[in-house]
């Protein structure tokens, strides 16, 4: 007999009571998802990868704080490209693979042939993607 699915709300007597500002305060700085998966298994002793995306999937408070995050997350990143962007000792190379890896960004794909000429362009997933996935 299997055991029962560990919920948010019997996890919650587990969890800082304020667990969400705290997730988002570290989102808010470029945190990643191992990060935030770090701190909940210091605040649960049985959290697990699978747990984190079933709650994703199946826990609407948790989902949506998740989601959130990431985008608080981006734009730290983006930002901190942004303001380094004459920094001399800035590394491109990493802020790019960083963002091409963590949020899902794309280099510009050009396909032509003989016969006809096609331009497919890839760029960064938007607002809506972001929070559905």
């Amino acid at each position: 007999m299997a055991r029962p699915k560990k919920t948010l709300s019997e996890a919650k007597e587990n969890l800082p009571k304020n667990w969400y500002e705290q997730i988002l305060t570290e989102y808010s700085e470029g945190a990643s998802d191992v990060e935030i998966r770090a701190m909940l298994i210091g605040w649960l002793d049985s959290f697990s990868l699978d747990l984190w995306k079933r709650w994703i999937e199946e826990e609407e408070e948790f989902s949506l704080t998740i989601k959130k995050g990431k985008q608080l997350s981006e734009a730290w990143w983006v930002k901190s490209g942004r303001k380094n962007l004459e920094n001399k000792d800035f590394s491109a190379t990493l802020f790019y693979m960083n963002m091409k890896n963590r949020f899902g960004w794309a280099d510009k794909q050009i396909n032509e042939n003989k016969n006809e000429s096609t331009l497919n362009v890839t760029v960064s997933k938007d607002l809506d993607d972001l929070l559905n996935n």
